[in-house]
């Protein structure tokens, strides 16, 4: 970590501490939030997590969750408050402020001091103690990394243990990414032992569907998924009508792109959805096409090389229209069979 023995320093004595993660945290975002959370009230702090939104249903097992601030929904004077008072700020699963909204703009203008914990590209320089590496698989490893540093890896139980697996374990496709690297599972291991329930956590995330999720999925793949298979590409397309009809909750479409890439030979996988007040994004790729490049030089997006996200402000229809000439225009690339294995 950046400056690392002042930010030792400054944790002796009690604080008033925020944390706070992205737009629609995942389950890196809010699992390395509330570890965090857990591990410094161990430390006498006085801790507050907001979330710039709400999150899935699915998240909310995890411990700490029912004191979340939620900015936009309801919890905006709590938060304000939270944030003025604040000594120090944990920023958390983003690289820049623009990734929590209203809350961004709060968070530059405090007071307090910043501590940016992250593992996408290109982080914006607003933190004054940094731990930042795009080797990471999650934050949460990051977040693990720094309990250990700090030289209280014993301060991890079950609770936190549970919530920094739920991150690992999402962000690495459940140790399917390339990114799962030996160190991803010595930190696992590190936490099965300090209690982790492996399956528990699994079943929760994945196998805790509502009835009209499932229904969602079943047409979307069977009526929206459009492959091109000159291209290498599979994409979605969802109107806001479609997500109405199925009662579409926040978390529901999570996960949808990778139906999309898991179609053999496919090596560019995209979910387009109108949420109304705009068009978002969702990108995958395997091999050497970079997702974060295309929807930051498209989209006004970025995340990693083959996870990334977008948003446009035109109509689906016309987003749609753009992502297709785009297609084209990165044809030589897209054509290319990906190998792979070497």
């Amino acid at each position: 970590m950046q400056n690392f023995e002042a930010f030792k320093e400054k944790l002796k004595s009690p604080k008033n501490i925020v944390i706070t993660t992205h737009h629609k945290p995942d389950a890196d975002a809010l699992g390395s939030s509330l570890a965090l959370a857990s591990y410094l009230k161990k430390k006498n702090h006085k801790v507050t997590v907001v979330s710039p939104t709400d999150y899935p249903d699915f998240l909310s097992w995890m411990v700490g969750n029912d004191d979340v601030l939620k900015y936009s929904e309801g919890g905006k004077g709590k938060s304000e408050e939270a944030i003025d008072e604040a000594d120090l700020i944990f920023c958390l699963d983003f690289s820049s402020l623009k990734r929590i909204n209203e809350v961004g703009d709060l968070v530059r203008e405090s007071k307090a001091e910043k501590v940016l914990i992250d593992h996408h590209l290109e982080p914006e320089d607003f933190a004054q103690y940094v731990l930042w590496s795009t080797k990471a698989a999650a934050t949460a490893e990051l977040i693990h990394q720094l309990i250990v540093d700090l030289k209280d890896q014993d301060l991890i139980d079950k609770d936190i243990a549970e919530a920094l697996y739920a991150g690992i374990m999402t962000d690495t496709g459940s140790f399917k990414h390339p990114n799962t690297t030996k160190n991803i599972f010595d930190v696992c291991g590190d936490l099965v032992g300090r209690g982790a329930d492996t399956a528990k956590v699994a079943k929760l995330i994945y196998d805790n569907n509502s009835l009209n999720r499932i229904k969602f999925i079943g047409y979307a793949l069977n009526e929206k998924l459009r492959v091109i298979p000159e291209l290498n590409t599979a994409y979605f397309a969802i109107t806001a009508e479609e997500l109405e009809k199925f009662h579409s909750k926040t978390g529901d479409t999570e996960g949808l792109v990778n139906y999309a890439l898991s179609i053999e030979g496919i090596k560019f996988a995209a979910v387009i959805i109108d949420r109304t007040e705009a068009v978002k994004m969702s990108f995958r790729s395997v091999g050497d096409f970079s997702v974060n490049e295309f929807a930051k030089k498209n989209f006004s997006g970025g995340g990693h090389k083959n996870a990334a996200g977008g948003i446009s402000h035109t109509t689906l229809e016309e987003t749609v229209s753009k992502f297709e000439e785009l297609l084209q225009e990165n044809k030589n690339e897209l054509s290319t069979k990906t190998k792979i294995y070497a």
